[in-house]
């Protein structure tokens, strides 16, 4: 909080604040009941597991620019060497919070290729901006995008081998769901392993894969190295898709309710401070890029993040569905469609052996009452309706009414 909205809040405001309630204050000062009132956060230091990846971002300006401050806690974020990491570090108490992938949480409420626990997506970080990427070697031999790749593997029958980050995570639907949308079976027509994303360039790097589903920056990075080139983009896929959420566990939820409010407001601000304007977007790219959190070069980092995309070819667009943070307010809501379309991909590939209660498992573990507290401490609007529809690249509809319909109506699934 700043010296001078210190101020200009004396004891006496503090004080009105309390008696007529959060809700009716301006945002400014609901912010600092929230932050010193009976509303503090029961927890003042939160330790926040993250993946060196550009969707970090707002969790660490969060922490660096003293938002955080600002709603009375203090992020401490804590890299991690992989998505199963993240997870273990989450479920011990290592971790209080965590940058996740999206239906990483599902698969741990549903018990799906680890532990079970339930657990409790606090709000979306960001929309779009993961890619696919080929090798270099499979572009020489017409493979650039969906259709050279179908009909490559068509010609040339041996075994491709494919790397996403984590089985129930957002890259593997991701890869999957493209894979499927140009015919090819990815359980049965490849092979597909789990690679954490900062080891993604090396090992295609040494031959290890065909090609590799992540996020920035390492497709880019293998495009700047000269080993790979970018056959899609994931908003290419789903336009504006969800992607890392910050999520917890249900019991700290519980036991640390004014805690997670107070962190998600600090991020759903840091989000919107990114989006603001070029010059904030170069000073992320310059403070992520150091070795504490990407490692990497701010050119690899800065130039997806405004949208300036090339495809290691000679092709360069300008997409205007790059990564958003914040984009007026759209992107943090946890909306439950999004939580159950990551459920309908899992029993479409057999990750779940039987449908699930769709609806009942999104409202259990998107924390949509929590957002809602957090936007209003940050002065940010809320959508009215906790569904979306959406296109995806093969022209079908989600929309959240019917996933049981939706899982099974797939031709190419488990």
């Amino acid at each position: 909080m700043n010296d001078f909205l210190q101020a200009k809040l004396s004891r006496r405001s503090m004080l009105q604040a309390s008696a007529v309630g959060v809700a009716g204050v301006t945002p400014a000062l609901r912010s600092v009941v929230y932050a010193q009132g009976s509303d503090a956060p029961e927890k003042k230091e939160v330790k926040i597991g993250f993946i060196p990846l550009t969707d970090c971002a707002s969790i660490v300006m969060a922490s660096v620019l003293g938002i955080d401050q600002k709603y009375g806690v203090k992020i401490i974020p804590s890299k991690e060497a992989s998505w199963a990491s993240i997870r273990d570090k989450l479920l011990s108490g290592e971790n209080d919070m965590t940058h996740l992938l999206y239906g990483m949480a599902y698969g741990t409420q549903m018990g799906i290729g680890g532990p079970k626990r339930d657990m409790n997506v606090l709000m979306t970080i960001n929309h779009n901006g993961q890619a696919i990427t080929l090798s270099k070697k499979l572009a020489e031999k017409g493979a650039v995008d969906l259709a050279g790749l179908a009909k490559l593997m068509a010609a040339e029958k041996r075994e491709y081998t494919f790397a996403q980050t984590f089985p129930t995570g957002t890259h593997a639907m991701w890869l999957y769901y493209w894979l499927a949308s140009g015919g090819i079976d990815p359980l049965q027509g490849a092979k597909v392993i789990t690679v954490p994303p900062p080891q993604m360039v090396a090992n295609m790097r040494v031959g290890n894969m065909d090609g590799y589903c992540v996020g920035e920056p390492w497709n880019h990075r293998a495009i700047a190295d000269g080993i790979g080139i970018t056959a899609e983009t994931s908003q290419g896929i789903w336009k504006d898709h969800p992607e890392k959420v910050l999520g917890t566990t249900a019991d700290f939820a519980k036991k640390y309710p004014n805690t997670c409010r107070a962190v998600t407001a600090a991020i759903i601000e840091a989000g919107k401070w990114i989006d603001a304007g070029l010059a904030n977007k170069n000073k992320m790219a310059e403070t992520i890029a150091d070795k504490s959190y990407v490692n990497t070069s701010v050119d690899v980092i800065n130039q997806r993040i405004l949208g300036r995309y090339q495809n290691g070819l000679g092709k360069t667009w300008d997409d205007p569905n790059h990564m958003k943070f914040f984009s007026d307010g759209a992107v943090g809501y946890p909306y439950l469609s999004d939580g159950m379309w990551f459920l309908t991909q899992h029993k479409r590939w057999g990750l779940l052996k039987d449908h699930p209660d769709y609806l009942a498992v999104a409202k259990a573990v998107n924390r949509t009452d929590i957002y809602k507290q957090a936007a209003a401490a940050a002065n940010v609007n809320v959508p009215k309706s906790e569904m979306r529809a959406s296109k995806m690249i093969d022209g079908i509809t989600w929309d959240g009414s019917n996933p049981a319909k939706y899982a099974d109506g797939f031709k190419i699934k488990a």
